[in-house]
C-alpha cells in the first residue's frame, strides 16, 4: 500500500486510537472517585481495572470470530455499538450509586474495545513496511496517550471542580448522590459521540484488510503453533498489567502521599508515554531496531522500579511531585518515579505487535485476538498489586512490575525468535 493510500486508513485508525485512550485512561480517574462515593477500599477500587480489562480476555476470541465474518471494517462498527451500550450503561449505574453496575458497564465498555483493538492493530502493522510497523504504532499511540493526557484533566475540572468542599472520610448519603450524578452528562455526551463515529466507519472509503495474500505457514494449523504469537500474548500481559499499575494506581498513591489534585496524576504518566513514543516515531527503524528498542524499555523499567521501591516517599504536593525534593533528599520522589514507567512502557506495545503477527497470514485474526487477550494483564496484576498493598504498603507493592519487566525483557532478547516449539 502506497503512502498516499495508507493515509486515510490512518487518519480513521487514529481516531479509533484516541476514543481507546479517552476510555481506558479515564479509568485513573474513575478509581479513586469511586472509592470515594462507593466506599471502597484500595482492593476493591481495583476492580474497576479487572471488570475492564477482563473483557479482552472472555471477549476476545468470540470477537474474533465475529470479526472474520464480519470484516475488519464492519467490526469495528460493530465494537463502537457495543461501546455506546457501555457508556449508557453509565446512567443507571450512577443513579442508583451501584459498583456492581458499574462495573457491568465497564465490562461492556471493555468488549467493545476488544472489537476495536482486535480489528485495528493489524491494520496498522500492515498497511505498511514491517520494519517501521512500529513507528506507525508509536504515532496512534501519541494519539491515544495524548487522550490519556487530556482525560483526567477533563475528569477533574468536570467531575471533582469542589472535591474540597466536601470531607472524604464522612459523606453523607445525598453527597454521594450527588456526585455520582455528575457522571451523567459525560457519558451521554461520550454515547453520542460513539454513534457519530459508527457512521463515519461505516460509511467511510476504508479500504478492507486482506491478509490472506501476506502467507503463513502451511504445516501450521492453529494460532497456537506459533511460538512468537504466544509469548507475545504473555509479553503483552504484563506489560498490560505494569502499564495499567503505573497509570491507574499513581492517584491512589499520590492520595495516600497527600499529593494535591491526585486524581489528575495519570497525566503525568501519559505525558512521559507520549516522549517515549515521539522517540519511538524519531529513531524507529532509522536508528533503533523494534527488537531494540523493545530490549531498552524493558530495562528502563527495572530502573525506574528500583526508583519507586527505593525512593523515599516522604515528599508530597504538586510542586515536589515534579522535581521530588524534600529536605535533604537527594532521590526524586516514588510517584515521579511511577509517571516514569510511562516512558519504559511506551514502546512495548508497539515493537510486540510487529513481532508476534510476522507471517501469520490466515491466522492474523486469531493472531491478534490471542495478542488481544494478553490486555487481560490490566485486570489481574492490578488486584494482586491492590492486595500486596494491603498486606504491606502501596510503595511495596510495585514490586510485582519486577516480574512484568523481566518477561518483556526475555521475549526481547529471544522469545520473538523462537519459530517452533521443542
Amino acid at each position: 500500500m502506497s503512502k498516499k493510500s495508507s493515509l486515510f486508513p490512518m487518519v480513521i485508525i487514529g481516531i479509533l486510537f484516541f476514543i481507546f485512550g479517552f476510555v481506558t485512561w479515564l479509568n485513573g480517574s474513575l478509581i479513586p472517585f469511586l472509592k470515594i462515593i462507593c466506599e471502597l477500599n484500595e482492593f476493591e477500587a481495583l476492580f474497576v481495572t479487572f471488570a475492564f480489562y477482563i473483557a479482552y480476555t472472555v471477549m476476545a476470541l468470540p470477537m474474533s470470530y465475529v470479526l472474520s465474518r464480519s470484516g475488519y471494517k464492519n467490526g469495528m462498527a460493530i465494537g463502537l455499538g457495543i461501546m455506546t451500550v457501555g457508556a449508557l450503561l453509565f446512567i443507571p449505574a450512577a443513579q442508583s450509586g451501584s459498583f456492581w453496575v458499574f462495573l457491568l458497564a465497564l465490562f461492556t465498555l471493555g468488549t467493545g474495545l476488544t472489537i476495536l483493538q482486535t480489528a485495528s492493530n493489524p491494520y496498522v502493522v500492515h498497511i505498511g513496511p514491517r520494519e517501521s510497523a512500529a513507528m506507525r504504532i508509536s504515532i496512534m499511540g501519541i494519539i491515544n496517550k495524548g487522550a490519556g493526557v487530556l482525560v483526567p484533566l477533563l475528569f477533574t475540572s468536570i467531575i471533582l471542580a469542589d472535591m474540597g468542599s466536601f470531607n472524604h472520610e464522612h459523606l453523607s448519603a445525598l453527597e454521594r448522590d450527588v456526585l455520582a450524578q455528575r457522571l451523567v452528562i459525560p457519558y451521554i455526551i461520550m454515547a453520542i459521540t460513539l454513534s457519530g463515529l459508527i457512521a463515519l466507519v461505516k460509511f467511510s472509503s476504508l479500504p478492507e484488510l486482506d491478509v490472506e495474500e501476506m502467507g503463513s505457514d502451511a504445516d501450521k494449523t492453529s494460532i497456537l503453533h506459533y511460538p512468537r504469537v504466544v509469548l507475545g500474548a504473555i509479553a503483552l500481559f504484563f506489560y498490560v498489567g505494569i502499564e495499567v499499575i503505573a497509570g491507574d494506581t499513581i492517584g491512589l498513591f499520590g492520595a495516600e502521599l497527600s499529593v494535591a489534585n491526585f486524581t489528575a496524576l495519570t497525566s503525568y504518566t501519559m505525558v512521559f508515554m507520549v516522549l517515549g513514543y515521539l522517540m519511538g516515531v524519531t529513531l524507529i527503524p532509522k536508528y533503533l531496531s523494534q527488537e531494540r528498542a523493545l530490549l531498552l524499555s524493558a530495562l528502563l523499567g527495572l530502573l525506574f522500579l528500583g526508583g519507586v521501591l527505593f525512593s523515599s516517599a516522604q515528599s508530597s504536593g504538586v510542586a515536589e511531585l515534579l522535581w521530588g525534593w524534600s529536605g535533604i533528599a537527594v532521590l526524586p520522589n516514588p510517584v515521579t518515579f511511577v509517571a516514569l514507567l510511562g516512558f519504559a512502557n511506551a514502546l512495548i506495545w508497539p515493537t510486540i505487535w510487529p513481532l508476534a503477527l510476522e507471517g501469520l497470514g490466515r491466522h492474523t485474526a486469531q493472531g491478534s485476538a490471542l495478542l488481544i487477550m494478553g490486555i487481560a494483564g490490566g485486570a489481574f496484576m492490578p488486584l494482586l498489586f491492590g492486595k500486596l498493598a494491603q498486606l504491606s504498603s502501596m510503595q511495596s507493592a510495585y514490586v510485582v512490575g519486577v516480574l512484568c519487566y523481566l518477561f518483556i525483557l526475555f521475549y526481547a532478547l529471544k522469545g520473538h525468535k523462537i519459530a517452533r516449539w521443542g
